[in-house]
């Protein structure tokens, strides 16, 4: 089998070692002589290397990719990486999942693809059911650590992850791969997932380097819980490649275009009422299916559930990489792209057929989240209410530039420039839309045609508009000596970035709540809801009006690491990062609530100092590292978003998190390879944080986890973790290989973790009057053990060279576990918010895989 994994690997691509492990191309290829030095590194083992650079990073390659489940996101494959922890919200990598490194949560993680930043320009989220098809990847190379120095990230203190898709190859060829699985555990029926993949490599059409492949795929799956709910993805791929000269030069442009159409799905279950009972995992969604939706002015529950929201997205890119030799030691590289997104999530409104009152004048617009549309919108002669679809919609266009000048002072003295830029404009509306008779959306995209009011205007419940622009410059010094024993890197960072907001509604509180008035109708809105603020209490009434607020955050990143061969087998390796994270733009736009300039309106940003040192053996059947890592931040921000998406941003001041990663891959004979990985990581909040209020016999008051001091209320976060980071994490992987069989077997171990930052748990208390009862003050989730298995088996010897039979079983103890969940600083386990998704049951698939 790994003679197929060869084969298959040579067909599609020749692969790049100056592009393998870091993320644009002038990164790359500053780092060549450092991280690919020695066929043991370059090579690794079990599709596992570990990069003897002074950063801590690990890359998958292809062996262990392709072992993988066909069509599975990336992000469930680095499961596999020490400090990586991700919950897949199915077993097909369709509905999105969620994942941390070292307990960093994703929004502090830069995910690139082929050196392009993927994170959300707004609030930094990762989409991990967008990914590329696996089998377009060349490597994934995770970095423990901070990014590169011309990485244009606003928010990557914890890592970073670079997809590296495949070089064409020389040589035409076809692969293509049918895959057809199901869930299989008690209880949940027929929920069938069905595959297509294929991919067509040109080869050198003009003999001097001009060469192609081109992909596509679909895919299907029932709900993985729900008796309502299916996902479609369609993906396609394109990339054209041009060699330049016999050095290594060339101009790549590729493209990328994913569509999906899913529906929510999880859990019909808060945090507070997950027992581990697997007896209600699979389940009919509480409004009934089929159902009617009323067609009078009183609406009922048809179409209302949790698991009838859509989450349909349109997103695409297209992207440039390049490398010129300008002259003997002056190189040139140039990384750019364009990408778009159109998205939604969210559910439905019961809206009204009225209009709103307010100084004794009749309103149309969105009210305290609530429509009012002032006239029948379903015929019935009767202005009541209507349910309707009022998804968050987001639109973003993202101009990204990255430019290199690498000169060579010597053969063991480097130096480079860059200047990175990332522009994105990103609009946010919420316009309502009609939904079927069956309760479904006329239109997934409401904002394609949204509902208006008598006037013509279309009512939205939130609209803005907001530029995300990076302005950064970097340079970096790489030094070898004594013999290239020592490799040093002496770098930095100087990002320029600028948040120009643009809020069209009323904001209403500090927690970002806004009243969306048509624009006809504004000055007389404001009139009858003057705007006051009170200098010496700080508090704000009534609402703000609509504004622009232009933002800027800019400092000094120092960037340095060194690594040092004391044998040939045996290196050390330390690094140091100044990271700077800049708020998202939730947080700054729930500050318009207060006046410009005042200091109740000002959002700092988070920086952190992060510290690596890691021990490395390598030999041809060994390779292993251990990391010991340090991170002090100021002005953590912690960011929790509620079941529609809409996200609250919370300052607890200065963090400090520190662990131990570590992993070994041994090969004792070319049939036999082991791979084993754990992490520890200690998270602790140094302050209590302030809040609003610590009412007497309140779940939080009750569980000691508030207390007031000179009038101020206060919660006890001092000394606790972030909510969501594993304590520990450890994990392996056995793969063996008899003639035409490959089989893998391969688990991961997660600790428990909290909802919420106080680290509160379901427990009993006694109130002030001495009634005893059941409190929700948070929810300490168990851990949990994965284990996975696959196998494949060549068709070689029945005349198929490249072609293969693959078996894949997920859980296969079918372990039943929350995977994610929301929660906030002090979010309930009782709370409406507080909402889990089971993790993905046991679940099988075959597929067959041919090429030539």
């Amino acid at each position: 089998m790994k003679q197929f994994l060869m084969c298959s690997a040579a067909m599609i691509a020749v692969a790049a070692p100056s592009a393998a492990f870091a993320q644009s191309t002038g990164s790359a290829d500053f780092e060549d002589s450092i991280i690919v030095t020695g066929a043991r590194v370059s090579e690794g083992i079990a599709g596992v290397k570990i990069p003897d650079s002074p950063k801590a990073k690990v890359v998958l390659g292809q062996e262990i990719i392709q072992a993988q489940r066909p069509g599975q996101s990336i992000n469930e494959i680095i499961n596999l990486v020490p400090g990586v922890s991700f919950t897949n919200n199915d077993p097909w990598g369709s509905s999105g999942g969620n994942f941390t490194i070292r307990g960093f949560g994703a929004d502090r993680i830069s995910q690139t693809f082929d050196g392009i930043p993927l994170n959300d320009s707004g609030n930094y989220a990762v989409y991990t059911n967008q990914q590329v098809d696996p089998e377009l990847i060349e490597n994934v190379n995770v970095n423990l650590g901070s990014t590169d120095v011309d990485s244009p990230t606003a928010a990557a203190v914890g890592g970073t992850v670079n997809i590296n898709t495949l070089e064409p190859s020389d040589d035409y060829g076809v692969l293509a791969s049918v895959s057809y699985g199901n869930i299989v555990a008690n209880g949940s029926g027929d929920r069938p997932y069905f595959r297509m993949f294929g991919v067509i490599n040109t080869g050198d059409i003009t003999g001097h380097g001009t060469k192609a492949w081109f992909s596509a795929s679909r895919a299907k799956n029932v709900a993985a819980y729900a008796n309502y709910g299916d996902v479609y993805k369609q993906q396609y791929n394109a990339k054209i490649w041009q060699d330049i000269g016999d050095n290594g030069d060339f101009i790549s442009i590729a493209g990328h275009y994913n569509q999906n159409r899913n529906n929510f799905g999880g859990s019909p279950f808060r945090a507070s009422a997950f027992t581990g009972d697997k007896s209600g995992r699979f389940y009919n969604i509480s409004g009934g299916y089929p159902c009617t939706l009323s067609t009078t002015s009183t609406p009922n529950a048809c179409g209302t559930d949790f698991e009838r929201r859509f989450n349909p997205s349109n997103t695409g890119n297209v992207r440039l990489n390049s490398k010129f030799t300008l002259a003997e030691r002056l190189t040139l590289s140039i990384d750019g792209a364009y990408q778009y997104v159109k998205a939604n999530g969210g559910g439905t409104t019961s809206a009204n057929e009225t209009s709103f009152m307010s100084g004794g004048q009749p309103f149309t617009g969105n009210y305290n989240g609530s429509f009012y549309f002032g006239r029948d919108l379903n015929g019935d002669g009767v202005l009541g209410r209507v349910t309707v679809l009022q998804p968050s919609q987001t639109n973003t266009r993202r101009w990204v530039g990255i430019a290199n000048l690498a000169y060579d002072i010597n053969d063991s003295n480097r130096v480079r420039l860059s200047y990175s830029y990332d522009r994105a404009r990103h609009r946010q509306t919420g316009y309502a839309g009609l939904l079927k008779a069956d309760g479904s959306p006329t239109d997934v995209f409401s904002i394609n045609d949204p509902l208006t009011d008598a006037a013509g205007n279309a009512l939205t419940k939130r609209d803005r508009l907001s530029y995300a622009t990076l302005h950064q410059i970097a340079g970096e010094y790489r030094g070898q000596f004594f013999d290239d024993a020592l490799t040093v890197l002496i770098g930095g960072r100087v990002p320029f970035f600028t948040r120009d907001l643009n809020n069209y509604c009323f904001t209403t509180s500090t927690g970002g709540f806004v009243n969306c008035v048509p624009s006809d109708q504004i000055a007389a809105y404001a009139a009858a809801n003057p705007y006051s603020f009170n200098d010496a209490t700080g508090r704000a009434t009534g609402s703000a009006l609509p504004q622009s607020r232009k933002l800027k955050y800019d400092k000094f990143l120092p960037n340095l690491g060194a690594t040092f061969k004391v044998t040939p087998e045996i290196s050390i390796a330390g690094s140091y990062a100044k990271n700077l994270s800049v708020p998202s733009t939730d947080a700054l736009y729930n500050a318009f609530s207060f006046p410009a300039g005042s200091t109740q309106a000002k959002r700092v940003a988070e920086t952190s100092d992060s510290f690596d040192a890691s021990l490395r053996y390598t030999t041809p059947k060994v390779q292993a590292a251990i990391t010991g890592w340090y991170s002090k931040y100021k002005n953590r921000l912690i960011t929790a978003y509620d079941i529609d998406g809409n996200g609250t941003t919370t300052n607890v001041g200065p963090v400090k998190k520190y662990g131990i990663d570590g992993s070994i891959s041994y090969s004792p004979v070319k049939e036999l390879t082991a791979y084993l990985f754990g992490s520890y990581i200690k998270s602790e909040i140094q302050n209590d944080s302030i809040t609003g209020s610590c009412v007497t016999d309140s779940d939080i008051q009750l569980a000691g986890l508030c207390y007031v001091q000179n009038g101020d209320a206060f919660l006890r976060t001092a000394g606790k973790r972030e909510r969501e980071a594993p304590k520990y994490l450890f994990g392996g992987r056995l793969q063996g290989n008899l003639g035409d069989f490959t089989m893998g077997v391969q688990a991961k171990r997660t600790s428990s973790r909290f909802l919420n930052d106080i680290n509160g748990e379901i427990q009993t208390a006694t109130t002030s009057t001495g009634v005893t009862k059941l409190i929700f003050p948070g929810a300490k989730f168990a851990g949990y053990t994965i284990v996975d298995l696959d196998l494949r088996y060549s068709l070689a010897s029945l005349g198929m060279e490249k072609g293969a039979i693959q078996f894949n079983v997920s859980n296969l103890f079918d372990k039943f576990y929350v995977g994610s969940f929301s929660g906030g600083l002090d979010t309930l386990a009782s709370s409406s918010s507080s909402f889990v998704n089971f993790g993905s049951p046991r679940a099988i698939s075959a597929s067959l895989i041919v090429g030539f």
